[in-house]
């Protein structure tokens, strides 16, 4: 997997429809175990409430869960889901709690709500992707460094650290795909005299 998209932090939205209240709430998660325990969290913090409808879909092993929580059912935890994967997003949980307001809402009212919330609570979660990031060294020439520095902007290098002694060192990041490229047209602006050392690979955003 090159990349995937998830959700950044913590999100929550409130909807309401004929006095039922519905509150979604979105949480970045990356096993089940932190799926379920955000899931009972939800369930402590409105204890009174009558529906804690979830979905959640993980990279791990592809799971993909739901439940509709004693609402009809497909009214409620499939429309959950499919907020979660319209956006693409993985390794992302959302609960929607529901305070009955008194009146029934129909099966598409119910779905127009549990959908609403969902979504707003991803919304205010921040949608990010996340690209699998080379991490590098580049040892140079002090005349090679001024050569390569609109090279490494232009390929996406985001630069840590640059450390200046009998050589310089920079030290950062960039997208792996972006990484052949600017190896090549290192060596080729600096005849070879650049040596890069690949650290590390790992996902960032």
């Amino acid at each position: 997997m090159q990349s995937y998209i998830t959700i950044k932090q913590h999100g929550q939205f409130k909807y309401e429809d004929r006095k039922s209240v519905f509150i979604g709430e979105a949480m970045p998660v990356t096993t089940e175990a932190e799926a379920l325990a955000f899931i009972e969290s939800v369930k402590k913090k409105y204890p009174d409430a009558r529906h804690h409808v979830y979905a959640y879909v993980l990279r791990e092993n592809s799971i993909m869960r739901f439940t509709d929580d004693r609402e009809p059912q497909g009214s409620a935890g499939m429309p959950t889901l499919d907020a979660i994967r319209k956006r693409g997003c993985t390794d992302t949980a959302v609960v929607v709690t529901r305070y009955f307001g008194g009146t029934l809402l129909g099966t598409g009212g119910l779905v127009r709500a549990y959908t609403a919330a969902a979504q707003g609570a991803i919304e205010e979660a921040m949608v990010i992707k996340y690209d699998i990031y080379t991490e590098l060294s580049i040892l140079l020439s002090y005349s090679d460094y001024g050569k390569i520095t609109q090279l490494t902007e232009s390929s996406g290098f985001r630069t840590d650290d640059t450390v200046f002694a009998d050589n310089v060192t920079l030290l950062g990041r960039l997208p792996k795909a972006n990484f052949e490229g600017l190896e090549k047209n290192i060596a080729d602006i600096t005849s070879n005299r650049a040596k890069i050392t690949v650290l590390s690979e790992k996902f960032d955003f």
